[in-house]
């Protein structure tokens, strides 16, 4: 590509609204355009990286034994309704009518789809094992787009999905998968760490998480500084510690604390420590409400209350006038002692002896508060773990968190879908079971978009040589320069004879502006050249590197196979 003869262009100022690194590089660096409220163009530049991306996968989805399809992005909607998922997606779906008013979505995901394809291989056993994938669109109407490319309406999406006559034969075909993961990872240059997570609206068996490590991460991985354990916060547990110093027990006593209603308040106004309180959250879940209970220094883990209940929807904490009914209290003074409604208390409680809680009368708390003044319905982990906890796993490190993007994730769904959609065959007895799935997914923009959170400097992007746009630019200082021109052409050809993907920037701009844009671009290689072809020389300086190095002309197809 001649920079000259091109469509190219760079912003001089950061971004507008860009919060992230990535978002305002990616942008500035003239690769991707927004246009709306996480809705992006794919300019020039941006698309080769996506490109580029998009083989590597390909390849190793290849190499795994998968099998490319394209998929509609306009898909009807009975197949959602139909899996019991519509109203899960909620009103993250994008919907529209066609002119004779039927209903359709954008495809948010495309597992009934595959489903659907699959059907028409899956008379019998022996039709199995296969995979499909696809990369393509997906659409949702995300609340709140943000970070870039992170979380947009908008994105690219590989998403395979394996078809298996039972789940042994399904673990290996998700294995399968799971390794193809770890080297594209690897391929692309990510620094990633594999967790445990929760299903959410895919269902299933088991998520596991590829995320990529960065500072402004979505989620929360907690890892351990002992052992190997990895789990995103979500579904990570926590290990009670038994205590050993046993209080001897009081009697419960009602205490005025007026105008103290959370927690810091009634701790300052008691003179009493956070860690001795108690909180009661109200929860509604599927229209019943429940009183939730943790120590007063902990937060509780809403997808762990979820799955504890069983919720069709996610649970949510109540609103202000139904807390005051329940109560019969202002908010801030709820509490378990005399409470109508179901009590859940996080295990953690169980070992608590004298504590405070509210008393379900405003500017009211009781203290010497213990288990078996209230009535409990279910004891179960439900808070955060914490920083410094025991690790669940080992039982003898602690703890640290560290950020992460989500890049990839692999499902082991069962037959969720089989179940409701009637994906079955016949086995070696001609009796009907249903298809085990899985299902594996990489976001490819946001995995670009982690790439460069991990990859920047003051200057710009640092591309790995793998993923980037062009492996080398080469910068013709003075284009009028005749034997300056001769060696950049002469280098160009013969650099992308060689089949490494290279650029020339011969356009009429100082050299500083040249510089300043190839380093934005994060192209991995520089080649300079300039007054030192007299001497028969060019510089090279890596874009990881600070320092340059002279190089004879004729040694540069020598150099050039060793980044190739």
């Amino acid at each position: 590509m001649r920079l000259s003869e091109t469509f190219f262009y760079t912003l001089r100022e950061d971004a507008k609204d860009e919060e992230s690194a990535s978002g305002n590089l990616l942008v500035k660096s003239g690769m991707f355009k927004k246009i709306g409220n996480g809705i992006y163009m794919k300019m020039p530049l941006g698309q080769k990286v996506v490109e580029n991306v998009k083989n590597i996968v390909r390849k190793h989805m290849n190499e795994a034994g998968a099998q490319e399809v394209t998929m509609p992005l306009l898909l009807p909607i009975e197949a959602f309704e139909k899996s019991g998922r519509y109203s899960a997606f909620g009103p993250s779906i994008f919907q529209l009518r066609d002119r004779y008013n039927r209903p359709y979505v954008l495809g948010p995901t495309h597992e009934e789809f595959f489903v659907l394809a699959a059907m028409m291989k899956a008379k019998s056993y022996k039709d199995f094992p296969y995979t499909l994938y696809q990369i393509g669109n997906k659409y949702r109407d995300e609340i709140r787009p943000r970070l870039g490319l992170i979380r947009t309406r908008e994105f690219t999406m590989k998403d395979a999905y394996s078809f298996d006559v039972d789940q042994e034969a399904s673990d290996i075909s998700y294995q399968k998968q799971y390794e193809a993961y770890h080297r594209i990872c690897k391929e692309v240059g990510l620094n990633y760490v594999v967790v445990k997570a929760d299903t959410g609206v895919m269902g299933g068996l088991l998520s596991e998480e590829f995320q990529a490590i960065t500072d402004v991460g979505e989620d929360i991985l907690v890892l351990c500084d002992q052992c190997d354990y990895a789990s995103n916060i979500e579904v990570s547990k926590c290990e009670e510690v038994e205590q050993t110093e046993k209080e001897e027990k009081k009697q419960i006593e009602k205490v005025h604390t007026p105008s103290a209603g959370t927690i810091e308040q009634v701790s300052e106004f008691l003179q009493e420590k956070p860690e001795k309180f108690v909180k009661t959250l109200i929860y509604k879940a599927d229209d019943k409400f429940y009183a939730c209970l943790v120590p007063g220094d902990r937060e509780i883990n809403e997808v762990k209350l979820t799955k504890l209940l069983g919720a069709g929807q996610e649970v949510t904490l109540a609103e202000e006038a139904d807390v005051e009914r329940i109560t019969k209290a202002k908010v801030g003074f709820a509490g378990p002692v005399g409470i109508s409604i179901p009590v859940i208390m996080d295990k953690s409680v169980a070992q608590m002896q004298n504590f405070i809680v509210g008393a379900n009368e405003t500017d009211y708390h009781y203290k010497n508060v213990n288990v078996e003044d209230f009535i409990v319905e279910l004891v179960a982990d439900i808070k955060n773990i914490r920083e410094g906890d025991v690790c669940p796993h080992c039982h003898k490190g602690h703890v640290y968190f560290k950020k992460g993007i989500e890049v990839g994730n692999t499902f082991k769904l069962g037959t969720k879908y089989s179940d409701s959609l009637g994906l079955n065959y016949s086995d070696e007895n001609n009796e009907l079971k249903p298809v085990v799935m899985g299902c594996y997914g990489i976001g490819i923009e946001r995995m670009i978009a982690a790439v460069v959170e991990q990859n920047h400097d003051e200057k710009g992007i640092i591309w790995p040589m793998n993923i980037a746009p062009y492996k080398v630019a080469i910068v013709l200082i003075n284009p009028k320069d005749e034997k300056q021109k001769e060696v950049a052409e002469q280098l160009y050809k013969q650099l992308n004879d060689l089949g490494i993907d290279t650029l020339l920037d011969d356009r009429n701009e100082r050299p500083g502006v040249k510089f300043n844009d190839m380093d934005l671009i994060g192209i991995p290689v520089r080649i300079t050249v300039g007054k030192k072809v007299e001497q028969n020389q060019v510089e090279i300086k890596k874009r990881t590197e600070e320092q340059s190095k002279d190089v004879d002309i004729q040694e540069i197809a020598n150099w050039a196979h060793s980044i190739r």
